[in-house]
């Protein structure tokens, strides 16, 4: 046993020490920013999802509430890689079966497009209860006050709910964020050429696993510490003139 890691160990060395192959950082890079492109259209659609999907939670009829009910309960029980598989190939099809049926030509959905979708309709489930969460900690004198004065309900919502409830869904909203840009290398399954498909390419071509791998990690690792500086500033800002908790009274 100790022989055996004792090679691995070597070995693992030998790949981190070695030069990298020529041609294959600007692939990862490539990689690196589809992959980001995905997470950006996802959670923002998952961002829309989840606020309509919360206020239909809060304040629809019935049947919008039992809707969105069975919405986010279906997609937080299904594991997400069968839920991307599902949606991309099923989805696809029966929306050319559509075009077909209305006379119209079948269409080649672009992956990117179909990736960003897919997730977004996945992220949109978890934002809906991060967002009702939040607007159910805002308190309800507020909005009492509000519609006392008679907003209309866009206006409530644009000068009232969203800016009271966003120091509430940024912690939620900050950990979406950073399960999109995770959740992007499931797409590699469907031959969508994001990061971790282009590691296993480059590893593939050139049996440099452990290189390629140890940075496609490190990526992920930079784009995480890039969030959380982003993210700090926002909640930052977003929380100007509110106390801080265990602060002085």
């Amino acid at each position: 046993m100790e022989t055996l890691l004792s090679l691995f160990a070597q070995a693992s060395l030998f790949e981190l020490l070695a030069p990298s192959p020529p041609g294959w950082g600007g692939t990862l890079l490539r990689g690196l920013a589809n992959s980001v492109q995905i997470a950006l259209g996802a959670f923002g659609i998952g961002l829309l999802i989840g606020t309509a999907g919360a206020y239909g939670k809060l304040y629809g009829g019935p049947v919008i509430r039992d809707l969105m009910e069975v919405y986010t309960t279906v997609v937080r029980a299904v594991p997400e890689l069968v839920l991307i598989l599902l949606l991309y190939y099923a989805g696809t099809d029966l929306i050319n079966r559509m075009l077909e049926a209305m006379g119209q030509p079948r269409i080649d959905i672009s992956g990117l497009v179909a990736g960003i979708a897919v997730l977004g309709f996945v992220q949109g489930a978890y934002a809906t209860e991060v967002i009702r969460g939040a607007i159910l900690s805002i308190p309800q004198g507020q909005i009492e006050a509000a519609r006392a004065y008679g907003m209309s309900p866009l206006l409530l919502l644009r000068r009232i709910t969203l800016p009271a409830m966003l120091p509430f869904a940024i912690p939620g909203l900050a950990n979406l964020w950073l399960i999109a840009t995770k959740d992007t290398a499931l797409l590699a399954v469907v031959g969508f050429n994001e990061l971790t498909l282009a590691t296993r390419q480059a590893a593939g071509a050139t049996k440099a696993y452990f290189t390629f791998f140890v940075a496609a990690g490190a990526l992920y690792l930079l784009l995480t510490l890039f969030s959380n500086v982003i993210i700090g500033w926002v909640e930052k800002r977003a929380r100007r003139g509110i106390p801080a908790v265990g602060g002085a009274n």
